[in-house]
């Protein structure tokens, strides 16, 4: 049976690998909506030509399984509130979506989210419209994204650094949060478990740490150290000590976790998704050296900023419950990471 799904933030680093998983699995269909103000117009990643055009929106693929809108998620859900027949003017004849995945917010990376943190906030009126959506509409099922940055900087200090725990959140006993993007995602959760226990939406959280992959933006800070490898810099510079570390895990292995877990949870429940493992920007910028063949000198920027020291999880409650955990190496996936970097250092394309 054909279904319909939607994504929100459909042309960032993750939904765009969800929107690509679903379409070379299945035969459904998705409706994708994006303002494009961090993420990549479909035309540049999507292996599907544009069909035709219709009031804005676009139609993607020869069988027009692919809707796309560049616009801001509040605005298509405002329309579908108000016309339950909204999408039947794009040739999607539906009143309902069967999976919802919303990725979209405003993030930027360290730099905005220490530089900006108004903007970030913003995420709070996303959010908020997404779940009264959500709760209204009653789709199948729900993945509302959280964030390793809802964890309480308390737990993640140089001197006091742990694998952090599902249970280290505590909504009975508040640690502090990452800035507002912290704030954000975890009114976010709550709102997910308000959501599951008085209007009976089937909703999965996830707190993904540093998912990074080969065709992630240069504004990440993986891509970016990758493709300054390829160029060979020296010296290599790098924010902070560089002793600061981080759990990377790759993109695939990701979506991955995310499906499996909606085919399980569906009570709210937040669960963690990396390798279980701390590694410093160092170690990277070594590996990515060795990939590169020389050896440069580190140049740390203490100037810049590097939000926690140490960001890691601890996976046993999703091996216990789910029976998952990452099956590409930081190795394997630091490669291929660097074989794009190569391709984009011939193509002449820099950071800058």
């Amino acid at each position: 049976m054909t279904k319909t799904h939607f994504i929100s933030g459909g042309c960032g680093f993750v939904g765009r690998n969800m929107v690509k998983r679903i379409l070379n699995t299945t035969e459904d269909r998705i409706v994708f909506v994006d303002d494009l103000s961090i993420g990549t117009a479909p035309e540049t990643w999507l292996d599907e030509p544009m069909v035709r055009e219709i009031n804005g929106a676009k139609i993607y693929g020869n069988t027009e399984r692919l809707l796309f809108f560049e616009c801001d998620i509040r605005d298509v859900i405002r329309n579908f509130s108000k016309d339950k027949n909204y999408f039947h003017q794009f040739g999607f004849e539906i009143d309902r979506f069967n999976d919802v995945f919303h990725f979209a917010a405003i993030v930027g990376g360290r730099l905005k989210i220490d530089g900006d943190p108004m903007m970030v906030a913003q995420d709070l009126s996303i959010d908020a419209e997404f779940f009264q959506w959500v709760c209204s509409n009653k789709p199948d099922r729900v993945l509302y994204p959280s964030s390793s940055a809802a964890y309480p900087v308390s737990k993640q200090t140089e001197e006091s650094a742990i694998a952090l725990s599902e249970s280290d959140i505590d909504f009975n006993n508040m640690g502090q949060p990452d800035m507002t993007y912290g704030w954000c995602k975890l009114t976010g959760e709550y709102l997910a478990h308000i959501a599951a226990k008085f209007y009976g939406v089937k909703i999965t959280c996830i707190r993904p740490f540093s998912g990074y992959g080969e065709d992630q933006d240069l504004s990440y800070p993986i891509p970016a150290i990758a493709l300054r490898a390829a160029y060979k810099e020296d010296p290599f510079e790098v924010w902070g000590s560089g002793y600061q570390g981080r759990d990377f895990v790759h993109i695939d292995d990701v979506i991955d976790c995310i499906l499996l877990a909606m085919n399980h949870i569906h009570d709210g429940t937040a669960i963690n998704i990396g390798m279980g493992r701390l590694t410093t920007f160092r170690e990277i910028i070594g590996l990515f050296a060795k990939f590169a063949g020389y050896e440069p000198e580190i140049k740390p920027l203490l100037d810049k900023p590097v939000g926690v020291h140490s960001r890691y999880c601890n996976m046993d409650f999703v091996k216990e419950k789910l029976g998952w955990e990452a099956k590409i190496s930081i190795e394997e996936g630091m490669r291929r990471v660097y074989e794009k970097a190569k391709e984009r250092a011939a193509a002449g394309i820099t950071n800058g």
